[in-house]
């Protein structure tokens, strides 16, 4: 295998294969392709070419659901149990724990090929950016983020498709491939390696990028990364490991210097990076609109479909555990009338009564497009992995964690909840608080699947809005082989060195 030696500005669609030898690159040569040592040659022609991979995180790729970053989102949070259905039939059937147990399925395919891709367009950016023309600032800058990007992307797939890293085990347990470099040696496709191997490159990549943002030129705005975006998937990584002190040191680290939103910023609408919280987001401008496969034409109030008949709801137990001065409480209406819930101008046409009750008003569109920033990382996350963290060391035998666990959580629950007062909660007790105040604060951006399995705990809908009728299965026992997405088969059939007995069981 050669070298891949084309990029495609500002968008890089490579075809993705991953080791395969029947394709390098697109069968056809668009008229924005470039040559490799022509996309590389500057810091400008680089950027452009990382600006791209900006851009992939909320195009649409094949079908209206493939919407970027967003619609993983969306995905991943339908697996767990803090989003209700509202009907039966839905675009999303992993929400019934049925179809991301299929190879053939087309959301399996889109997310692995939608981070491999990424990977691979920051692979051509790593291993070329030390030779382009341009102040060292910004090879710096340009290096960092697409090592970050490397490190993120494989995070996710692990996580979607591997077991769960298991801090007692020896996690030999199948991963995902490793990309790592843009030059394909002749070898027949990469296999996929262990889950250990898998977080090793990971934790490279960012400690990599950590130091390298060192004399970095500063990012141009918020749809890039920085230092304290890359500390704070640092801070994911540990608290996936349970690896405590590196994630609590991580998120303070990454935190550090950024402030919590005001409460009238919380009932915004979380459609705009400019909110003083959000760290890392994905702009999209009025004249982008992505019509009818945006995050916001899901789980907003744009008048599509997806949120005219199929309002995205809160688990009503988890509801009901958010304190009345909490201003959280306002982005849920338990009555379902969109005509009394000032919070969330549902379009007309809605699904009513009590089976639009719970809806959501926390994703809200800024305009009449369907057009809204994404949020993919906030402080409140920060403060919510530290105050884990620590609360996780203070049961493992490190008793000065416990009062430091709970400061970081009033300094949180503070900022949302004017009444809330320092807990006198220790042990399991704190740790459960912080754990009701992290599905609270990050309902609806893509991480409830993840925290359950990082956590081994099983899917648990019981007791809550949940129906059997609505949403296909109301509990999973922890650690089965549901908990892991079924390789495409298209990268089965391809890759030799994974092949049929590679699948996950």
């Amino acid at each position: 295998m050669k070298t891949r030696n084309k990029i495609i500005l500002p968008l890089i669609a490579l075809t993705l294969t991953i080791g395969a030898c029947k394709k390098d690159y697109l069968s056809t040569t668009p008229t924005d392709a470039v040559d490799k040592s022509e996309a590389f040659k500057t810091t400008t022609n680089a950027l452009a070419a990382l600006n791209g991979i900006n851009r992939s995180l909320y195009i649409q790729y094949s079908r209206q659901e493939e919407g970027g970053q967003g619609a993983v989102n969306l995905n991943i949070d339908y697996m767990g149990d803090d989003i209700v259905n509202t009907v039966s039939t839905t675009a999303y059937g992993v929400h019934k724990w049925v179809t991301h147990r299929s190879a053939a399925n087309a959301n399996n395919s889109f997310i692995y090929t939608f981070y491999y891709r990424i990977i691979a367009n920051a692979n051509l950016i790593i291993d070329n950016i030390d030779n382009a023309e341009g102040p060292a600032a910004d090879r710096k800058m340009i290096k960092a983020e697409a090592l970050t990007y490397r490190a993120w992307a494989h995070f996710v797939l692990v996580q979607v498709f591997g077991k769960r890293y298991d801090a007692a085990g020896n996690n030999t347990q199948a991963g995902v491939p490793i990309m790592n470099t843009s030059v394909v040696d002749s070898k027949p496709g990469t296999p996929r390696a262990s889950v250990e191997a898998v977080y090793t490159q990971i934790n490279a990549d960012l400690d990599l990028a950590i130091s390298t943002f060192s004399g970095a030129t500063a990012r141009p705005n918020k749809s890039h990364f920085n230092i304290n975006v890359t500390k704070g998937i640092k801070a994911r990584v540990a608290l996936t490991q349970g690896k405590w002190a590196i994630a609590a040191q991580n998120a303070l680290e990454a935190r550090t210097g950024l402030n919590l939103m005001t409460n009238a910023e919380y009932l915004g609408g979380f459609n705009n990076y400019d909110n003083q919280e959000w760290m890392w987001g994905s702009r999209q401008q009025e004249d982008q609109t992505t019509y009818f496969y945006s995050f916001f034409a899901y789980l907003g109030t744009f008048n599509s479909t997806a949120n005219r008949t199929v309002p995205k709801r809160m688990n009503s137990a988890l509801y009901n555990q958010i304190a009345t001065s909490d201003v959280r409480k306002a982005l849920w209406d338990p009555a379902g009338n969109s005509t009394t819930f000032i919070a969330y101008n549902l379009p007309a046409g809605v699904v009513s009564g009590s089976s639009a009750s719970y809806k959501q008003g926390k994703f809200r569109n800024a305009g009449s497009t369907s057009v809204g920033d994404v949020v993919n990382m906030r402080v409140g996350e920060m403060y919510l992995i530290e105050a884990e963290a620590r609360a996780r060391l203070a049961i493992a035998g490190t008793a000065t964690e416990t009062a430091a666990a709970q400061a970081v959580l009033f300094t949180f629950a503070k900022n949302r909840n004017p009444n809330y007062v320092l807990t006198t909660n220790v042990g399991t007790a704190l740790l459960n608080e912080i754990l009701i105040q992290r599905r609270i604060d990050l309902w609806g951006e893509g991480f409830r699947f993840f925290d359950l399995k990082r956590q081994n705990l099983p899917l648990d809908r019981t007791g809550s809005n949940h129906t059997v009728a609505l949403s296909g299965v109301l509990s999973v026992p922890a650690g089965g082989p549901e908990w892991q997405w079924a390789i495409p088969q298209s990268e089965i059939d391809t890759n030799p060195a994974i092949g049929p007995g590679g699948q996950n069981p």
